[in-house]
């Protein structure tokens, strides 16, 4: 019989701590085309949903946590529970659908029953459609969910992931490969001390990123409106940019796509705290970026296996180079400064820790204030092709991702096809103007883009003026949006 990790029950109790937040991911399809007859899409559904054990199974508990939660058959299973069906109000454009979407959120999922929803949604403005699949983050982290709703589309045999564009593939752990000894006994001794040091080495490092970890938690980020109590009520927005702008930033300036992503959405926030009237600084914005620690024969494993990082973005800064170069170096120090590997060994010790303590060890925590982490970012490498859905294309996919523990806003960001889409999820009244982030994210690209056209700017020897700022001339005014850009 199958059980929660503790990492995945940790978000079970997460949600318990906290009756304003429901802790589910997902995504929405959008499809070209009239809805097929939904009797039909039911049965194809139901077809391919019962392919997925997670989705016809419940979690039992045991009193007093004095077992982790265990997968069980649902006896009683029954499709009609799961999918429901809604039509958007006149104008029917995206503002229409990302209140639906926002809706959908505020509403938890029911434990007594397999923990996912699929809402279809019929009506979309350029006779469209959508599907928006929701599920239990206990059930899933960011990769496996791409992979589970992939499940669900006409193309689930093909090989359809691959890893971003311009994504740099450097090592993040520290391996030890000795040589074969043979029957030397100095061979030996030698092989022993030299893996004993790399043992150290390897300890003392992710030492190091624990206390960065823990430093990060506990020091509070600079006084600001971005953080605060998270309400009931949700606010929902999306823009999508395109992956060979984004590419094109990623050779330009030897970056990678989750650097670009990073830059953006530091520029978004920016935008959002200058159009309130407060000064970014230093440390008004450290994020928490999950990381994936899944290996490729576990791709298809519903589960969560994460590490983190808690990096500042540079908010502050007003030079979309110098913020993207900043993204960048300390994205690089901190994937080499052990807080990988610290978040990794910490979810392992506590699988072998008993269920009863862990359990009511995480329930203490998540109910402490939290202020030392503003936002959530999350990056996930999506379809590289066009999915279908009952014979018609799958146009846009648009990922959703959960805020709770005093963060305001989360951002989920998810390459498609040939588009990189940035899906905002914000508490309903602590992030009103939610518009003004998408807006800066999307401007962010669009001048990032703008200057690799330049064969004049060089990644560290940008044009600047006297004050050490990119020059005008080569930046779109900001107060003008790049243009829509349709697939």
């Amino acid at each position: 019989m199958e059980h929660l990790t503790t990492l995945d029950a940790g978000f079970l109790k997460a949600e318990d701590s906290d009756r304003h937040v429901s802790l589910a991911i997902g995504a929405v399809a959008i499809i070209d085309g009239p809805p097929p007859d939904y009797n039909r899409l039911k049965a194809a559904l139901a077809e391919r949903i019962r392919a997925i054990p997670r989705c016809t199974q419940v979690l039992r508990t045991h009193p007093f946590d004095m077992g982790p939660p265990e997968w069980v058959d649902d006896p009683g299973f029954d499709l009609n529970h799961h999918i429901r069906r809604v039509a958007l109000p006149r104008p029917r454009d995206d503002a229409e659908l990302f209140r639906v979407v926002a809706d959908v959120l505020e509403r938890r999922l029911d434990r007594d029953r397999p923990l996912w929803e699929c809402w279809v949604i019929e009506d979309l403005k350029g006779n469209q459609w959508a599907i928006l699949m929701k599920i239990h983050h206990c059930v899933v982290d960011g990769i496996s969910t791409t992979h589970l709703l992939t499940r669900l589309s006409d193309d689930a045999d093909g090989d359809l992931f691959v890893n971003h564009h311009g994504t740099k593939q450097t090592s993040t752990s520290r391996t030890y490969r000795p040589s074969v000894p043979g029957l030397n006994p100095l061979n030996w001794a030698d092989n022993l001390w030299r893996a004993s040091g790399v043992i150290i080495n390897a300890a003392a490092w992710a030492a190091a990123g624990a206390a960065e970890l823990a430093a990060g938690l506990i020091r509070p980020a600079g006084a600001s409106s971005l953080s605060g109590p998270v309400t009931t009520m949700r606010r929902y927005t999306a823009v999508r940019v395109p992956l060979a702008a984004v590419d094109n930033v990623c050779r330009k300036f030897g970056v990678t796509v989750n650097d670009v992503a990073l830059a953006a959405i530091t520029e978004g926030f920016r935008t959002v705290m200058l159009h309130r009237g407060e000064q970014p600084r230093p440390d008004s914005l450290r994020t928490l970026v999950p990381i994936s620690v899944r290996s490729a024969d576990a791709i298809d494993t519903p589960d969560n296996r994460l590490s983190i990082m808690l990096p500042y973005l540079p908010v502050e800064q007003d030079d979309p180079v110098q913020r993207l170069r900043t993204v960048h170096s300390r994205l690089t120090r901190t994937k080499h400064s052990g807080q990988r590997q610290a978040g990794r060994m910490f979810v392992s010790a506590a699988n072998h820790i008993p269920f009863m303590v862990s359990a009511w060890a995480i329930r203490l925590l998540t109910r402490l204030p939290q202020r030392g982490i503003v936002t959530l970012t999350t990056n996930v490498p999506g379809p590289r092709h066009r999915l279908q859905m009952m014979g018609h294309q799958v146009i846009r996919v648009l990922p959703i991702t959960p805020i709770a523990l005093g963060l305001r806003t989360g951002i989920a960001v998810l390459s498609y096809a040939d588009d990189l889409v940035f899906g905002i999820t914000a508490d309903y009244d602590g992030a009103p103007d939610v518009d003004e982030l998408a807006n800066g994210i999307e401007l962010a690209v669009a001048r990032l883009e703008a200057l690799t056209q330049d064969s004049v700017l060089l990644f560290g020897s940008d044009a600047r003026d006297d004050a050490g700022r990119v020059t005008a001339a080569r930046v779109p005014p900001a107060d003008r949006r790049p243009p829509h850009r349709e697939p």
